[in-house]
């Protein structure tokens, strides 16, 4: 006995047409034989699935389903068989995506068919260098690009090969049946359209190189390596195509005294044994200009002084880095005579023997703390 065929679809039988054709599209998405190769079950529910639609997309056909069942399209019963020529023996998986083929996208394929994918022009890739007062600031730069246009005066034709569509079809005989494939166009690459009118200037494809002024907004807190994406400032395609991408590649130029972690900034900051001993102040640089610091009395080699919010900006907006100040105690390698004699005498000073405290971190506790 033969299966109701609203059953096979999933619908009621106040189904309306347009719910018919979606659930009948959803079986035959489900069971199609490119998604289930060598898979006899998933045919034959493919073939219930078209035969059931036959029928109850077609008013006609459909009243008299539901008026006599199975028995209006048996002998002759009313009916005289289902009209697309599949009653009685079997299913032709030819006819299926012939007379179904909308079903599938326009062509009968299983990938969308005789559907048209517009076609995007290549990207386009550029390095731009940052100091790192750029990179804490954020910057606009103008940078000049050379990028593929359609020149003026380019007209385009319906590709004659795949009649628009972009695709051309390959019937290939499997075990299943003819199966149908797509495959994109090889005179328009996928395009639908040809070159109908040209200038002399422009290329085969109806193209003309440019140079045109792109103006990128470059955000606070970008990273070496990282890349941000221009839409629509890369080439253009043929015909009706979508533009591509320009494609920014962001460099750090090197600073002369600020070196980059993360968010935080270093800075090495050299002082004499005077300096060390009475205390000082000192100009450095930041990523906003200069400051001043004060470097207190008695200051020992390797202390890190911690500059809140003197970094870069986090690219996530988690608020700003710090700039860490090393202070390095620099000895003199030369001494004139008085000098010597000057630290001969204090030599055995008890004021000038290492007294280290608590406060007096370790080397190994220092870098511990600054990546904490």
């Amino acid at each position: 006995m033969k299966e109701d065929f609203y059953k096979i679809l999933g619908v009621s039988k106040e189904a309306s047409t347009a719910e018919i054709k979606k659930a009948y599209r959803k079986k035959a998405i489900e069971f199609h034989p490119d998604k289930n190769p060598d898979d006899a079950r998933a045919e034959e529910n493919f073939k219930k699935a078209a035969e059931a639609y036959e029928v109850l997309s077609d008013a006609d056909k459909k009243a008299k389903y539901d008026r006599f069942g199975h028995q209006a399209f048996e002998g002759g019963g009313g009916g005289g068989g289902f009209g697309g020529g599949f009653g009685g023996g079997g299913m032709n998986m030819d006819d299926i995506f012939s007379q179904f083929g909308d079903i599938f996208g326009g062509g009968g394929g299983f990938s969308g068919g005789g559907r048209r994918a517009r076609v995007k022009g290549s990207n386009l890739r550029i390095r731009v260098k940052l100091t790192l007062e750029e990179i804490a600031n954020g910057v606009e730069k103008k940078i000049k690009v050379k990028r593929k246009k359609v020149a003026q005066g380019t007209t385009y034709k319906t590709c004659t090969t795949c009649n628009g569509s972009g695709q051309v079809t390959r019937i290939q005989n499997t075990i299943l049946g003819r199966m149908q494939t797509s495959a994109p166009c090889n005179l328009c690459h996928g395009a639908g359209q040809s070159i109908d009118k040209k200038p002399a200037n422009a290329d085969a494809n109806g193209m003309l190189a440019t140079e045109e002024t792109v103006t990128i907004k470059i955000p606070a807190g970008v990273v070496e390596g990282m890349q941000l994406k221009v839409s629509g400032k890369g080439n253009e395609a043929p015909g009706n195509g979508i533009t591509g991408d320009l494609l920014v590649h962001i460099e750090e130029k090197p600073h002369p005294t600020l070196q980059r972690e993360g968010d935080n900034l270093h800075h090495d900051l050299y002082i004499s044994f005077s300096d060390a001993a009475l205390g000082t102040s000192k100009e450095i640089d930041t990523v906003n200009g200069k400051v001043r610091i004060k470097i207190e009395s008695g200051v020992q080699s390797g202390k890190i002084l911690r500059l809140r919010n003197k970094g870069i900006p986090s690219i996530n907006s988690y608020g700003t880095g710090d700039l860490l100040v090393h202070i390095n105690v620099w000895t003199p390698k030369e001494l004139s005579k008085e000098q010597k004699e000057f630290f001969s005498k204090m030599s055995g000073d008890d004021n000038f023997e290492p007294k280290p405290e608590k406060e007096d971190k370790s080397f190994f506790e220092k870098v511990k703390d600054m990546f904490s």
